[in-house]
């Protein structure tokens, strides 16, 4: 692969496991040359972050708890003081309580609404504030996570597709207000994946096969195809969009 990303430093929020999103991205981010940092959060992740971190060259690992803004002002004191600036964020953790997956939407609970809300979508909003300062002036890239949920009901998602579409928003505010300062602002709706968060929804792998059998391609996509719309985003190749939600979903948002 073309090293297009050398001497580029980038941090990844959400990296859970080998089998995450957020760790195909991290792949496919740092084999075209870019350094990363990697948040955890929690001794019960820690472990495991640090393990796959030490498969890519000089890369850090702090814990963050993005509900606790000072653990988000202490993660890019760090990038500053170890990288000295900043050029991606990628942002991809979402969380919402099992028990508000399930049933109704009606029955959602204020504090259940609240936290998927705060964790899954404010969280960019903050996230991006504390990163700016080491982002001035480099024509730096965020990249959000997001699901077909933002747009379509689907059984099982219930609370996080609000949360999502509240993502997705904000992906475009944040893309007016930084455009000015050359920093450009995108999402990747990404097609369903066997991932630890996906693991919550209800009768996944029922759905991974119905998914499979709807989409335009007639397959389901790999982390490693989203990893690499990662790269794309965050590349010089993709240098006039901003404000996008890209689709790699095997085509699945076409089909009627």
């Amino acid at each position: 692969m073309d090293r297009i990303l050398e001497g580029k430093t980038g941090v990844v929020f959400g990296v859970a496991n080998k089998r995450s999103l957020a760790w195909a991205c991290a792949r496919s981010l740092s084999d075209a040359g870019m350094r990363l940092a990697f948040t955890y959060l929690g001794d019960r992740l820690e472990k495991t972050v640090r393990q796959l971190a030490a498969e890519l060259p000089n890369s850090i690992v702090l814990p963050c708890d993005v509900t606790q803004p000072e653990q988000v002002t202490e993660v890019f004191e760090a990038i500053g003081k170890e990288f000295g600036h900043l050029d991606t964020v990628l942002h991809a953790i979402a969380f919402a309580r099992k028990e508000e997956l399930q049933g109704d939407f009606y029955h959602t609970t204020k504090e259940g609404y609240m936290l998927a809300h705060e964790v899954s979508a404010y969280s960019l909003t903050e996230i991006t504030r504390a990163a700016l300062p080491l982002m001035e002036g480099r024509e730096g890239t965020i990249v959000t996570l997001s699901y077909i949920g933002a747009d379509r009901v689907i059984p099982g998602y219930n609370v996080m597709g609000i949360a999502k579409a509240a993502l997705e928003a904000s992906v475009r505010y944040l893309a007016a207000d930084l455009g000015p300062r050359g920093i450009r602002v995108n999402a990747i709706s990404a097609g369903p994946v066997r991932t630890l968060s996906a693991s919550g929804v209800k009768d996944f792998s029922k759905r991974l096969d119905n998914v499979a059998d709807r989409t335009a391609l007639r397959r389901n996509v790999t982390a490693e195809e989203v990893g690499d719309a990662c790269l794309f985003l965050t590349g010089p190749h993709s240098r006039g969009i901003t404000g996008s939600v890209l689709f790699v979903d095997a085509g699945f948002h076409i089909m009627g």
